[in-house]
């Protein structure tokens, strides 16, 4: 067998990449987080670097993936600290990083607005003052901006009526629940190199989840037909979301145009916090079931920090509040999501895709309300479960559900009903990308030699050795008589893009066909499939997900009362995943989502002062380390003859939630993330201090 390229140092990545005569880039960033650019002066740049500045960009549309608000270049404003004012390329990257720090940059400072909520309100400074909804594919659902506000998107759910549902229910429970902003930590930071070719082409070497909606964007912000951008992703060391959509490729662009030079751009890690980073969240829930622990009516209210420029907010919001009702039945279901304009550095695709949010507020609520009842949570979950038959609130008829047994090796896994006292349980549903497209081709490559051309992108999710394994199995062969190459946009055909957990499920399907069309043929075969859906954002009625990807956990844990540390002895997820083609490569997805739901859970947020990130290094961030992980477990559930279930981001929304319902089975109810040692403390004092009211206790939190 070839060895891994990935043990053996060979594997080359984005970072990696270089083409002839390129120039280095480094970038100007604001110092503020909201004012008004007075001047931009270069004229201490040396001689031989080249400078972009807002005038060489003028020329070009804003762009971005779903609302259209974002310049190359900040302009006459800028909107976080961070924001990219002028760009620089030199012979080396040091000469880079010391023309940059001549180029002097004078900016009046305006009033900012740091928090989702305080910027809907009617006085808060307003960051876009229009909207334009893309024209990219990424937008595939009906986005509804409000104009002349922050939020650049509203989506509700109207299932039953909420209200005839609480009058009706004998117990009611409502609290809110926060998650902070955090990054994504990828080993590998963005990288980029890409130049204008001879005969007018744009050639761009990038990581990214995905390439043709970068190749779109590209080519509308050029004025270029898309057959002209060629975009190629070499594997990537890490993203979770990082590299989604449009980052440093326009800017590698522009610079490249100005310079007719290949440029290649590399950030370092303290300006990876201030890219891309996750939703911080308020989630308001009001949840009422009968005394007997039906569960009668839900009322959810989402915000959504999308930063400074929407990205992917949009999508975020809307996930997040098709996600809220959780996998219980429902009689009564209303959601409102937000995604809202703030000055802080940029939010969009972080693993988990603000399911992870909605998530940690509804099954703590879940908790919540049993204690009410005086029940147990493990009865709670059992009695509401959704099954084969039941409706969702967007009025889908569920199937292939998997709850009660993922809930049960949960509990099973802890002894939960022994004593539940230290111990949490969680149950989630997420979706995936719906609709959905992706295509395949398979040639032969001599007698018993086959290539395989796909647009699903390598993050270290092992999508290559899948796809090798699923091509092996159609055509009668030894997966290593298989060749994977790199996504190129001139070579492979469309895919949606390597997200939401899609790939396997989707590719896989297409491959199948493919492999089929090329036994016929002889040479070639080529399977494309479709998934239709989407949802009706005024009402949230239709199809979320053409299978919704479905976890467990069970969290069982001990506190130090007089650290706040806490202890744990066991984390386990039981993860749903349908069949499994890859057993190595499914145990890694489990445990690398584990492990970013332990950091969300108990260690990971990017703090911020007056919109300036504070912990923007791995030093101050706090990650989980090998020691942190060693209590976690997992399982991979199959059943006979089911289709395959992604597993990309499924154990990740279910830890923090079954640690924080662990915690609140020793009285310590704890209501934002991350539940430091500070935050357990505190709830231990407020303990001490006598019981309260759950609104009330979220309300001070």
């Amino acid at each position: 067998m070839t060895p891994d390229p990935r043990a053996t140092g060979a594997q080359r990545y984005s970072v990696d990449a270089d083409m002839p005569g390129q120039l280095h880039a480094a970038l100007v960033r604001s110092t503020v987080a909201h004012g008004v650019v007075r001047a931009v002066d270069t004229s201490a740049v040396p001689a031989g670097a080249a400078v972009l500045v807002a005038q060489d960009v003028a020329d070009l549309p804003l762009y971005g993936c779903q609302i259209a608000d974002q310049r190359v270049l900040a302009g006459d404003r800028v909107r976080f600290a961070g924001d990219v004012v002028a760009a620089v390329a030199a012979a080396t990257p040091a000469a880079a990083r010391a023309a940059a720090q001549a180029v002097l940059v004078d900016i009046d400072e305006l009033p900012g607005v740091f928090d989702a909520l305080e910027a809907t309100r009617e006085d808060a400074p307003l960051l876009h003052e229009s909207l334009s909804v893309s024209d990219n594919e990424a937008a595939y659902f009906g986005i509804r901006p409000v104009r002349g506000t922050n939020i650049c998107h509203r989506f509700r759910i109207r299932h039953g009526d909420v209200d005839a549902g609480f009058a009706g229910a004998a117990v009611v429970v409502e609290a809110t629940f926060r998650t902070p902003s955090a990054a994504h930590a990828p080993m590998e930071p963005h990288a980029t190199v890409g130049r204008f070719t001879d005969d007018g082409r744009l050639e761009i070497v990038t990581g990214t989840q995905t390439p043709f909606n970068l190749r779109m964007e590209l080519a509308a912000l050029f004025g270029m037909d898309e057959e002209d951008v060629r975009v190629v992703v070499p594997p990537m060391g890490g993203s979770f979301g990082a590299k989604t959509f449009t980052r440093i490729e326009a800017i590698v662009a522009a610079l490249a145009r100005k310079t007719g030079r290949p440029i290649k751009l590399v950030l370092d890690r303290t300006e990876e916090f201030v890219t891309l980073n996750r939703h911080p969240s308020t989630v308001q829930v009001r949840l009422g079931a009968t005394a007997q622990g039906d569960l009668m009516a839900k009322a959810v209210t989402c915000w959504a920090d999308t930063g400074a420029y929407a990205d992917c907010g949009p999508g975020v919001a809307q996930k997040m509040g098709f996600a809220a009702p959780g996998p219980y039945r429902l009689p009564h279901c209303w959601v409102d999501a937000y995604a809202v304009y703030t000055n802080t550095p940029p939010n969009g695709a972080y693993r988990g895709y603000g399911a992870m949010q909605s998530i940690w507020a509804s099954e703590r609520t879940m908790d919540l309300l049993a204690a009410k009842l005086g029940m147990s949570p493990l009865d709670l979950r059992r009695r509401n479960l959704l099954r084969d038959g039941d409706i969702y609130p967007t009025g889908e008829t569920m199937h292939d559900t998997c709850f009660a047994e993922l809930l049960e090796r949960a509990a099973t896994a802890v002894d939960y009903e022994a004593d539940p006292r230290g111990k949490g349980l969680s149950l989630i549903m997420k979706g995936m990308q719906t609709p959905s497209r992706a295509a395949i081709a398979v040639e032969r490559e001599g007698e018993d030699r086959y290539v395989v051309r796909c647009a699903t992108t390598e993050i270290g999710q092992g999508s290559r050795r899948t796809l090798q394994l699923l091509a092996a199995e159609q055509l009668g062969c030894r997966p290593e008589q298989i060749r994977v190459p790199d996504p190129d946009t001139d070579r492979v055909p469309f895919d949606t893009r390597t997200t939401s957990s899609r790939s396997t499920a989707m590719m896989g399907r297409a491959l199948v066909v493919a492999c089929a069309a090329l036994l016929e043929d002889g040479r070639r075969g080529y399977g494309e499939i479709s998934e239709p859906g989407g949802l009706d954002p005024d009402t949230g009625q239709g199809i979320a997900s053409s299978h919704w990807h479905q976890a467990a956990a069970a969290a069982q844990l001990s506190v130090d009362e007089e650290t706040g540390v806490v202890r744990l002895e066991r984390v386990h997820c039981p993860v749903y995943a349908g069949r499994v083609v890859n057993a190595p490569g499914a145990d890694l997805q489990n445990e690398g989502a584990m492990f970013m739901g332990l950091g969300t859970a108990l260690f990971e947020a990017i703090d911020f002062s007056q919109g300036q990130v504070t912990n923007a290094n791995l030093s101050d961030y706090n990650i989980p380390t090998a020691a942190d992980v060693r209590a976690c477990t997992h399982e991979l559930v199959e059943r006979e003859g089911a289709a395959i279930h992604g597993l990309g981001e499924t154990a990740l929304p279910p830890v923090p939630p079954a640690i924080g319902n662990a915690l609140a089975s020793l009285g310590i109810e704890l209501y934002d993330l991350p539940m430091t040692a500070e935050r357990v403390l505190a709830a231990i004092d407020r303990r001490t201090a006598g019981p309260v009211d759950a609104a009330v206790e979220a309300r001070e939190s």
